[in-house]
């Protein structure tokens, strides 16, 4: 392992997924490398629809890192700093390289515009996609030995996509999908074409509205899951404030629901992140 692929990994981590690099600055340096490349991988994973023209080359790139992961991939995979980096962690921490194919198998619905059918089909996603990094961060935070945080993990896991995903709703929606449960818009009445030419209507206001309270009580569980974690576990999930935020910032608005939301600076991210962290560690 060369120290130059983790400074990769965290070079990639700000400008790919700046949140969750923000929720690294919280952790203890001696985990927070292996944190900072699982962000980083995961990252660039979800990435690959924005980097490719169809789907075909985005499963090539999916089966790259699937072929790293099981050890079967040809030429220098660990010449890729961003592999390189992730390997190292896999190795240190005895991170199960299942649970991470099955991140990979999950973005694989990314790549193609259907629709997502349903809340159920949502936080499988969700949970595979999402949960599965708070609970392998955890993992890291506790050296490597398995840990039960499901509760934890799931809730804000699934907290955490359908937030991303209400806030991101206008930018989705204008590539031509629906990554909200379609059948949540659908029983209030909305469209698709009214969804892709923008139109606000009152079944989208009221199946947004459904959503976030969806969002919220996963929030309230995930925080009462958490409180009841190890202390050096709790930094894995330091995102629960700046997502309790968020929230409460889409519910505040007023405007367009197909607009960019509005959000906090980052140097009050870090402070919710900061004090949280302080407080429950």
């Amino acid at each position: 392992m060369d120290q130059a692929s983790h400074t990769h990994a965290a070079q990639a981590l700000r400008s790919g997924d700046h949140e969750r690099y923000l929720s690294t600055l919280v952790l203890k340096p001696e985990h927070r490398n292996a944190v900072t490349a699982l962000y980083a991988f995961n990252a660039d994973v979800a990435a690959i629809r924005e980097r490719v023209s169809n789907p075909a080359p985005g499963e090539v790139r999916l089966q790259w890192w699937s072929d790293a992961l099981s050890g079967e991939g040809h030429g220098a995979i660990r010449q890729n700093p961003l592999a390189d980096a992730l390997l190292d962690s896999i190795e240190r921490y005895s991170l199960p390289t299942g649970t991470l194919l099955r991140l990979i198998g999950a973005r694989r619905f990314d790549l193609y515009d259907d629709p997502m059918p349903d809340l159920q089909t949502f936080e499988g996603y969700a949970g595979e996609t999402t949960s599965t990094l708070y609970q392998l961060a955890a993992m890291i935070l506790n050296d490597g030995q398995q840990v039960e945080t499901g509760d934890a993990a799931g809730h804000l896991g699934v907290a955490h996509a359908l937030i991303g995903h209400l806030r991101a709703f206008g930018y989705v929606s204008a590539q031509g999908r629906i990554m909200l449960p379609w059948a949540v818009l659908e029983a209030n009445g909305v469209r698709e074409s009214e969804i892709f030419t923008r139109i606000q209507s009152e079944g989208l206001h009221e199946a947004w509205g459904q959503l976030s309270e969806i969002a919220g009580g996963h929030l309230s569980k995930a925080e009462a899951a958490i409180g009841v974690l190890p202390g050096k576990l709790k930094p894995a999930f330091a995102m629960l404030p700046v997502l309790q935020r968020q929230l409460a910032l889409l519910n505040a608005r007023s405007g367009s629901v197909f607009e960019p939301p509005p959000d906090d600076p980052d140097w009050r991210k870090i402070a919710r992140l900061t004090w949280w962290t302080w407080r429950n560690h």
